[in-house]
């Protein structure tokens, strides 16, 4: 395995080398094994932590999965049994399942919303249990940007009686050793290993889009984009926003990795619960991003770095970031980086993946 360790170092120097990347880490375990734990660039190392946006909606995703294993709460139960508030406007049939599933019909903001209003937990919960859907709860699928963390994350607070970062840590952090290493709202002694973002061409792709795009529904300013101008505001790092995370590529893989199988002792949900999340709930039209999402109980089925592999499941952030499971290959794999690129020169994660699934192989 020390090949697949070198082979990936050269590949994060010359993609550094080249104005490709700025700062970057990759790690991938193998049933169960670190078998890559790289990075390059100036300042990072295996333990910076690097703002990732929505690779955080995976974290979320795998958060509610254990939950539902230990029997606190259940895919097909209303939301609005947990957390009451959510009922009104018609809501109270969404389930858990459509929270997961982008089915709620609650993927938007308010056009002027502020970044501190996203950093305000109590005052975001509110504003989303009270909206009125775009659609009727789970009748179709939107991409729920923002809210994704909010809908999930309120429910996590109500059956835990803990805040989201407080169940995050007691469910799935510590008993995978990375309590120090997977964050929503990232503490004040780890706020110096944070690795700030670079703009790289996400922002203006997001420009582009035409401001009329249902898109913007979801993100309605440019305050609050998944930008690195957003990211790098110490309001956002303190602030617990599960449907992002920051992150070391370590960390993210060795959660997958213990979704697939034990990893020194830990499994977070047993093996006939793993098909679960990667079956397929939707490949319908996203009313949000404007085209077809195969997308399974929390997790995209179809980003580009799972090699088309029909059981792979994760989530991808903007910019560039991306962790999954490989359940065929017993393969995890996670890239940060503070580079947010967007289109022809958004590959890095894509061809590192696929160098080390050819490696495994």
């Amino acid at each position: 395995m020390a090949d697949i360790q070198a082979q990936v170092e050269n590949i994060l120097r010359d993609l550094v080398e080249s104005g490709r990347e700025s700062g970057v880490q990759v790690a991938a375990y193998l049933q169960g094994e670190l078998i890559v734990d790289a990075y390059a660039g100036e300042a990072v190392d295996s333990g910076s932590l690097l703002p990732s946006y929505s690779t955080g909606k995976g974290v979320t995703s795998t958060l509610v999965h254990v939950l539902a294993e230990r029997g606190m709460l259940d895919y097909d139960t209303p939301l609005a049994h947990y957390w009451p508030e959510f009922a009104v406007h018609g809501k109270h049939r969404a389930t858990v399942r459509d929270a997961l599933t982008h089915r709620t019909g609650v993927p938007h903001l308010p056009p002027a919303i502020t970044p501190e209003e996203l950093f305000d937990w109590d005052g975001m919960a509110a504003l989303v249990a009270g909206q009125e859907p775009l659609w009727e709860p789970g009748s179709a699928t939107g991409y729920h940007g923002w809210t994704f963390g909010w809908v999930l994350g309120e429910t996590v607070r109500r059956v835990t009686g803990l805040t989201v970062s407080e169940a995050l840590r007691t469910y799935v952090t510590e008993p995978l050793g990375v309590a120090d290493s997977l964050f929503y709202g990232v503490p004040e002694e780890h706020l110096g290993r944070v690795v700030p973002l670079v703009p790289g061409g996400w922002e203006e792709a997001l420009g582009r889009i035409p401001s009329a795009a249902p898109f913007f529904q979801a993100i309605p300013n440019a305050d609050v984009w998944p930008t690195a101008r957003l990211a790098n505001r110490p309001g956002f790092l303190r602030a617990d926003l599960p449907a992002a995370v920051t992150m070391t590529a370590r960390a993210a893989a060795r959660m997958y990795a213990a979704l697939l199988g034990e990893v020194d002792g830990v499994r977070l949900v047993p093996a006939e619960r793993l098909p679960l999340l990667y079956e397929i709930q939707t490949r319908e039209p996203d009313r949000i991003l404007g085209n077809p999402v195969t997308k399974g109980l929390g997790y995209f089925l179809d980003a580009a770095p799972m090699g088309g592999e029909p059981t792979a499941f994760g989530h991808n952030g903007s910019g560039g970031s991306i962790a999954f499971a490989d359940p065929r290959r017993g393969l995890s794999f996670a890239f940060t980086c503070s580079l947010l690129t967007a289109g022809a020169d958004d590959t890095s994660a894509q061809d590192l993946a696929d160098a080390v699934r050819a490696a495994v192989d």
